[in-house]
């Protein structure tokens, strides 16, 4: 008799847990690397292209400003023993001037340069964003974690990479 209830048990014990276990809806976990994904898009050289450019011709117009302070700062070195008082100060006011000059043209020269960048790099991250997006629904992921995110420590080895997809994806438009 226990050995007919242990078997009934045990069939009653597999029917629930395959009837429980079809009900457990599948997770997929997916993982990209938005870095590499924006690495990848050519319009994300060109805009860096861009930036350098933009970058150089702030650094030549600071080479310019330092060269003119660096001129000034050598005739006053040199003359200041002969120059009557008010020239001494005039020029060491002109100094200052162009030290404070330079100074607001290199937060002026990065202030700009951050902007360009911001400029150029959103419309990539969004057309990244709804790329990834678009391969979530299709692909029926459950979630796809973003590796270049510092707040994820862990990704499951069983998550598929979905970066071909959305390079697929990036490529396609």
């Amino acid at each position: 008799m226990n050995r007919v209830k242990l078997i009934s048990l045990s069939v009653l014990f597999f029917v629930i847990s395959t009837a429980v276990s079809a009900q457990i809806t599948q997770v997929t976990v997916a993982y990209v690397n938005t870095t590499d994904l924006l690495n990848a898009i050519p319009a994300k050289e060109v805009a860096t292209q861009k930036l350098i450019a933009l970058s150089e011709n702030y650094k030549k117009e600071l080479e310019l400003m330092q060269n003119e302070y660096n001129k000034k700062y050598s005739d006053y070195i040199t003359y200041q023993g002969s120059l009557a008082e008010n020239i001494k100060l005039r020029r060491m006011q002109e100094l200052t001037e162009l030290e404070n000059k330079m100074q607001q043209f290199m937060q002026l020269a990065q202030k700009d340069i951050e902007q360009q960048e911001k400029i150029m790099l959103e419309p990539l991250k969004k057309q990244i964003s709804d790329a990834i997006r678009q391969v979530g629904i299709e692909q029926n992921y459950t979630v796809i974690y973003d590796l270049a995110n510092p707040g994820v420590a862990f990704v499951t080895p069983s998550a598929v990479d979905a970066n071909p997809l959305v390079r697929a994806k990036l490529r396609a438009k």
